[in-house]
């Protein structure tokens, strides 16, 4: 009855340090993601031009 209980003990116990050699990863892993993600749209938007900037650019065009 003795080693069940220590048993349980350590699991339980072991159960914070699992969770956290999972999730600590995990979440580096989701902010590298994110920022690169953010950086390449950025890049993106800055080459290939909006459809939007093109109608403002003709309505101007348009009114000179």
């Amino acid at each position: 009855m003795v080693k069940i209980c220590l048993i349980v003990a350590s699991v339980i116990i072991l159960q914070g340090c699992i969770h956290k050699i999972v999730t600590v990863p995990v979440k580096v892993a989701y902010k590298t993601t994110k920022g690169v993600v953010k950086g390449t749209v950025a890049v993106v938007e800055a080459v290939i031009p909006d459809e939007d900037d093109k109608a403002d650019e003709t309505q101007q065009d348009q009114q000179d």
